[in-house]
């Protein structure tokens, strides 16, 4: 599993920032400055050696007390010791040594200038030197310090939150996974890559680079370890990270950025945690006894047998479509999930969906459903027709969910085998011609869109003037007027009986 996300470091802060603070006044007088000096924080010292305090990355401060005055100055040991120059070759080596980022020199009331061989000794060390001012106080400096890095934390603190929430949301999509990388490319300014099983690239987000092809033999390394995630380098200094998703699934996440930021591991540990969700195949006992149901269906077990393995008694059917993209497995899945079932059958289309009776599904971002009415089992066939017509209707009304009509009304006053006589009797002359089914279908849907030509094309994916003509030669193979009210009412009721 991955490993729960940590609250991300504090960054740390450009020394340039420090120096920019005028009530400060700090000056720098030697070693590199721009953007890749920073600092972590600050201590002040006036140690001769403050190697054993130093953590690194720190702006140490000191007035120089430690500085000899004469030719020579006793060591640790009582002997003799070099001149100041020597002295502070060694004092300044050993703070790089430390890790110390900067050196903070105050002026009084020890040395009144910052000492020549100090200054030459931080060029030649590469060891930032600043000049503190008489009036600017050690801890006027160290506060400073420390306010720009809680600022820092505060900005990346909300930088991963703002990035959480996005991810989240994306992972609700209908195209979840695509989502989720692209999100994760953008907040990490690279690339994010799924690699399935096998090593190979299942989906990426974020322009290709020359690291792509190091970053697809990292993900395939870390199949091969134990570890959840990996790192490395490119040749072309692009930071890689791989991170396994779920228990052995095969899945890894790969990401790659130019820049690795203190929250960019938090954000993509939480990206690794959704795509596991959404890419993992649960074979619990729920899982074990839907297997054993699909069998026992292919074995010749009626519906009402094996419905109890799929945890309901009373079922509906929903069939979806998605507004804009085209079907996807992972989008499917991801749609069964937010409607409380894993029987989900992705077809060319469409998505079926069967959903326990006491789940009333609701709209979902991104998709077009139709409901069937409650039934059992046995009736399964009837429901799946029903969320047809259904997902039909919502399509050409432009309605996120319909759900179908259930009810006796009139229906119930006629016996059941003289209305379907009845029924079949008045469609027989379309029935048995050679369009048959695609006229019926056409006469159901214009019904129901109450003779709408422009509906019903779009519910049946067809020209409006294609409509025209299927339901022209409805009437004239039923020799009727389906302008006439009474008609259309009769030719409804036959419809719902055949």
């Amino acid at each position: 599993m991955v490993p729960e996300p940590a609250v991300p470091p504090t960054p740390p802060v450009p020394l340039a920032a420090l120096l920019a603070r005028e009530d400060l006044a700090l000056r720098q007088i030697a070693g590199p400055a721009g953007p890749g000096v920073v600092l972590h924080g600050a201590h002040t010292s006036e140690m001769a050696d403050p190697y054993p305090y130093l953590l690194g990355g720190e702006l140490l401060l000191t007035a120089g007390v430690h500085i000899p005055d004469a030719g020579t100055h006793p060591d640790t040991t009582g002997r003799a010791g070099p001149g100041p120059a020597g002295h502070l070759e060694a004092y300044v080596s050993r703070i790089v040594a430390a890790g110390g980022a900067a050196l903070g020199f105050g002026l009084a009331p020890v040395h009144d200038t910052v000492p020549a061989a100090l200054v030459a000794a931080c060029e030649a060390h590469g060891l930032p030197l600043l000049e503190v001012p008489p009036r600017t106080t050690f801890s006027a400096v160290a506060r400073a310090v420390w306010q720009l890095l809680e600022r820092a934390r505060t900005a990346e603190l909300r930088r991963v939150t703002e990035a959480q929430q996005s991810l989240a949301t994306a992972a609700s999509r209908p195209d979840p996974v695509p989502s989720v990388l692209r999100q994760l490319a953008r907040r990490v300014a690279g690339r994010a890559v799924l690699y399935g099983p096998e090593g190979a690239e299942l989906a990426g987000e974020g322009a290709a680079s020359a690291a792509d092809a190091p970053l697809a033999e990292l993900a395939r390394l870390l199949l091969t370890r134990a570890s959840a995630t990996a790192g490395d380098t490119a040749p072309d200094g692009t930071h890689l990270a791989a991170y396994a998703l779920g228990a052995g699934s095969g899945f890894v996440l790969g990401v790659a950025a130019p820049r690795r930021d203190p929250g960019d591991h938090t954000i993509a540990s939480v990206a690794a945690v959704l795509l596991s969700l959404l890419t993992g195949e649960h074979q619990s006992g729920p899982g074990a006894a839907r297997s054993s149901a699909l069998v026992r269906l292919l074995l010749g077990a009626p519906p009402a047998e094996v419905a109890p393995l799929l945890g309901g008694g009373r079922w509906l059917v929903v069939h979806a479509r998605p507004d804009t993209r085209a079907l996807a497995p992972l989008a499917a899945s991801a749609l069964g999930a937010a409607l409380g079932s894993p029987l989900v059958d992705l077809g060319h289309d469409v998505v079926r969906i069967l959903v326990p009776a006491g789940r009333a599904p609701r709209p979902q971002p991104g998709w077009t459903l139709g409901v069937s009415a409650e039934t059992a089992p046995a009736d399964w066939p009837s429901a799946d027709a029903q969320a047809a017509r259904a997902l039909a209707r919502a399509r050409a009304t432009r309605t996120a969910l319909v759900r179908h009509a259930a009810g006796p009304g009139l229906l119930g006053l006629l016996p059941e085998e003289e209305a379907r006589a009845h029924a079949r009797a008045v469609l027989a002359p379309v029935e048995a011609s050679p369009a048959g089914a695609a006229l019926l279908e056409t006469l159901r849907t214009w019904l129901s869109l109450h003779g709408s030509w422009d509906r019903t094309a779009v519910a049946l994916s067809v020209h409006r003037n294609t409509v025209r003509q299927r339901i022209a030669r409805c009437a004239a193979l039923l020799g009727s007027d389906l302008d006439d009210p009474d008609v259309r009412m009769e030719l409804w009721f036959c419809l719902g009986r055949r």
